[in-house]
């Protein structure tokens, strides 16, 4: 991707010709090596390299086009310049996005450093490795069918009219592995599991492989499980699907546009337990390759959704903030529509110390390891789910295996149910969250 400043001064000259007064670009770039493995051979080596801008303006009646281009030249940027000024007189007449009055704002840059890169034939032979020690585990384990080692660098901008520039950039890189076993007159079972970090150097291979070993072996010895009322442990990566999948809760596009469990008023209501509390933190220090500011140039930050129980927060674009008498949170992708999203969830528990629950103590408890089929089986305005899981009947310290199940319930009661949240925080690629406990919900057996 060219110089930041190269592209800015183009931008300036080419608006000039067109004589265009308010524009704003933003743009990205990422250089992407990964490697999967089959059976002790490379199955398949991915390099890509993408790069695309989007370029706004606005004309004298102050409407807004927009258009993307891949083409960050002298020529491809006044020709975008040129067709979103052509498409802002098509433009939506109520609210009209704008710039974000913090676009100017200096950054807290942490821009990192990017880590050199790997040569494909390492990674290669790291993931060979990988998947040999997986296989060599177990003998009921045949295969490693789903399995990935990923570099990629990333180069990010945001610059206007009224004079905003701002640039990073950054690496990471990561490992999924994810096992299956065959073995006579028994259901094939699978386990998976995910490092990532900033430089493959760094990157937790060893732990990967154990986790996806052990968890694998842990499936072999399934029994069914009776239909009821249980009391549910959701691992971190489990917990965080299911606040993602719900996340209309805290999307302000999606309050004002009446499409979520939450109404402008909600703020300071009581919602969930008062174990609970949850921050969109993109500067959270386990975050890889943190994004310093969104895509109209609004600084990131840690924003707090849940405090002690208590709705405390929305995330916020520049547009949705302004429609509701907010700050902008640092949450805005831009594009023809300016959507909001969230960076990375930090869940913990802030209340003093409550009674403490264990795995090693509890007595027919269900642990929930991984959550299926999250697209189909969440109503996300009605606030209920019904999914198929991989987990563990736990009893007393010793975990069973489920054949297969489903778990249902209410988003926003399972919220109340809460009863404990465990101190240690795990590393997923959505955030940072502990087990949570959940007093009880149906999960239908065989």
């Amino acid at each position: 991707m060219p110089n930041i400043n190269e592209i800015a001064n183009y931008a300036k000259e080419s608006a000039g010709k067109l004589g265009i007064k308010k524009f704003d670009i933003y743009g990205s770039s990422a250089d992407a090596t990964s490697v999967q493995v089959d059976q002790g051979e490379p199955k398949q080596v991915k390099a890509s390299n993408l790069s695309g801008v989007t370029v706004r303006v606005w004309n004298e009646d102050n409407t807004m086009g927009v258009t993307s281009t891949t083409d960050v030249d002298p020529k491809g940027l006044e020709l975008a310049l040129k067709t979103a000024y052509e498409a802002s007189f098509f433009g939506v007449k109520e609210n009209v996005p704008d710039f974000s009055p913090e676009s100017t704002v200096p950054l807290n840059n942490s821009s990192h450093d990017k880590a050199p890169q790997v040569p494909v034939s390492q990674l290669i032979e790291s993931l060979l490795a990988a998947e040999k020690e997986v296989l060599a585990a177990h003998s009921a384990i045949k295969g490693v069918p789903y399995n990935s080692l990923a570099q990629r660098d990333f180069d990010r901008f945001y610059l206007n009219s009224n004079g905003a520039m701002r640039t990073e950039s950054g690496s990471a890189s990561s490992i999924y592995l994810y096992s299956k076993t065959e073995e006579d007159g028994k259901k094939p079972r699978s386990a998976g599991a995910f490092r990532i970090s900033q430089s493959v150097d760094n990157l937790d291979i060893n732990g990967c492989i154990k986790e996806t070993v052990e968890k694998t072996i842990s499936h072999l010895n399934y029994e069914k499980i009776k239909s009821g009322k249980y009391r549910v442990v959701f691992s971190p990566d489990a917990f965080l699907s299911l606040l993602g999948a719900f996340s209309n809760l805290f999307n302000a596009q999606s309050i004002l546009d009446k499409q979520s469990l939450s109404t402008p008023d909600d703020i300071g209501k009581q919602i969930a337990s008062g174990l609970l509390s949850v921050c969109d933190d993109a500067l959270h220090p386990a975050n890889i390759g943190a994004e310093t500011f969104d895509g109209e140039g609004t600084p990131t930050r840690k924003v707090s959704l849940i405090e002690n129980g208590v709705l405390t927060g929305f995330l916020h674009s520049a547009g949705t903030a302004k429609r509701m008498n907010a700050q902008p949170t640092g949450n805005a992708n831009i594009g023809a529509k300016v959507t909001v999203s969230p960076n990375f969830y930090h869940v913990f528990t802030a209340a003093p110390a409550q009674q403490e629950l264990s795995l090693e103590t509890a007595e027919n408890v269900i642990l929930i390891d991984d959550l299926q089929a999250l697209h189909a089986g969440v109503q996300p305005l009605q606030g209920s789910f019904s999914l198929p899981f991989d987990g563990w009947l736990v009893n007393k310290g010793v975990k069973t295996s489920i054949e297969s199940a489903t778990v249902a319930g209410d988003f926003l009661q399972l919220l109340k149910s809460i009863l404990f949240v465990e101190k240690e925080p795990e590393l997923t690629p959505g955030g940072v969250c502990p087990r949570i406990w959940v007093d009880e919900l149906s999960i239908t057996g065989e």
